[in-house]
């Protein structure tokens, strides 16, 4: 697919030059190839600087049971156990300086079009060390939130990714400092910015929150070995829409008794690690990756996903935790690979089982929003090549259950099998 497009662009290149040599017939002919050799240098460098990348995502999926909310790719239709989609359809644009770089992505599927990433990152002219990144782009959190779905071994991220980071992206400023790959400190990349808070969409409120990380890479001489580790935080805060926010109290939400100033802002907070550790041996390349993240949730009395929006109702403050660890094994002289993936999400670690939806006088009870939640993937990927892969992978949903909760007394029938096959370019 890249060569026809550069194919296409270098045939354009010629037919455009074409008249330039014949106005600059009245020369030698040495001086007019020469003319025309520059100019065609001069557009195939434009060219080299501008990249179109790109990847396609087309699957089915089979759920337990129909109408299932779910975080396997979105909520199932009410009357539908089985789906066909095209998860991801990703069409990205760059172009490169020596001190810039643009970036323009777009997700096209059979729900419409959307952009997903627009920033510019412009580096310093002189050691080129450290580069402001604007637009919109990942949050500089954790490691999965950055590593691209087209690479990722499971279908989506891990449920408390989705919770707290929904759509990955936000709009923002970022500096970023990281030595060039010729210098021993390249191991190291520190990143830290402020953001909107609310996702890629119009900003709501005034408060920006910050968003910073510290990351080490390594890999040992021989290349056999590779690993990492990284230290997140995130430190922002939820608009106040009401007078009315709701702390933690003996199993139940208490009206906070100090005064609340509507246009005040609730504490958002999160500290993350992460780690990875990737092996060559004798079995093929064996690859561990973790991740944990706890903190402060300001969210609605129903839900414990981060507002994309300003919110408009009471806010529910909770103690939050998740983690995720994947192990990966590929099956060494085969495009083969297996993948087992754990994934914990507590959305209120004050409260557990049949605690949650337990009512008290005068106080406001626990709903399915605080129900922890774990996922258990088992994974098949076939690389046909670089461009070609072909994944089946079955999550295994388990919630916490509550006799107090309706609807929730056992475990709900919410597994799903996805079988995806994806082209990229």
């Amino acid at each position: 697919m890249k060569k026809i497009f550069k194919l296409i662009l270098i045939a354009l290149l010629v037919l455009a030059i074409k008249p330039a040599i014949a106005q600059e017939a009245t020369g030698t002919p040495t001086d007019t190839l020469a003319a025309a050799v520059n100019k065609l240098q001069s557009a195939i460098d434009l060219m080299q600087r501008f990249k179109i990348s790109g990847y396609v995502q087309v699957q089915s999926q089979f759920a337990d049971s129909a109408g299932i909310k779910s975080f396997a790719g979105g909520d199932f239709p009410a009357l539908n156990d089985k789906r066909f989609g095209v998860r991801r359809g990703r069409l990205k644009f760059a172009y490169n300086t020596t001190l810039a770089t643009f970036v323009a992505q777009f997700d096209i599927t059979e729900k419409g079009f959307a952009t997903k990433d627009i920033y510019l990152v412009v580096r310093d002219p002189w050691a080129q060390s450290l580069s402001l990144t604007g637009g919109v782009f990942n949050r500089p959190f954790g490691y999965e939130i950055a590593y691209s779905s087209s690479s990722r071994e499971t279908p989506e991220r891990a449920r408390f990714t989705q919770s707290l980071f929904p759509g990955e992206r936000d709009l923002g400023y970022m500096l970023t400092f990281q030595m060039p790959k010729t210098s021993p400190w390249n191991f190291l990349k520190i990143q830290g910015g402020f953001f909107a808070g609310n996702g890629p969409n119009p900003e709501t409120d005034k408060k920006k929150d910050f968003i910073g990380q510290i990351s080490v890479a390594k890999t040992t001489m021989d290349e056999r070995i590779k690993y990492g580790i990284g230290v997140s935080y995130y430190n922002g805060g939820v608009f106040q829409a009401t007078s009315n926010v709701y702390n933690m109290n003996n199993g139940v939400f208490v009206k906070d008794a100090n005064a609340v100033t509507i246009g005040q802002f609730a504490k958002r907070q999160y500290f993350g690690v992460d780690a990875q550790f990737t092996a060559e041996t004798g079995l093929g390349i064996t690859t561990l990756r973790g991740e944990y993240v706890a903190g402060k949730q300001p969210s609605a009395a129903a839900s414990p996903v981060s507002f994309q929006i300003a919110p408009t109702a009471d806010l529910y403050n909770r103690d939050v935790k998740g983690a995720y660890l994947y192990f990966v094994q590929g099956i060494k002289g085969t495009k083969h690979q297996f993948v087992i993936k754990y994934d914990l999400f507590d959305p209120n670690t004050k409260v557990s089982g049949d605690q949650i939806g337990l009512t008290s006088t005068g106080m406001k009870a626990t709903t399915s929003g605080d129900l922890k939640y774990t996922t258990t993937g088992i994974g098949w990927i076939y690389a046909y090549d670089a461009s070609i892969k072909l994944m089946a992978y079955y999550d295994i949903v388990r919630n916490e259950t509550s006799k107090n909760l309706v609807g929730f007394s056992k475990d709900l029938r919410d597994n799903v099998f996805t079988l995806r096959l994806q082209c990229k370019f």
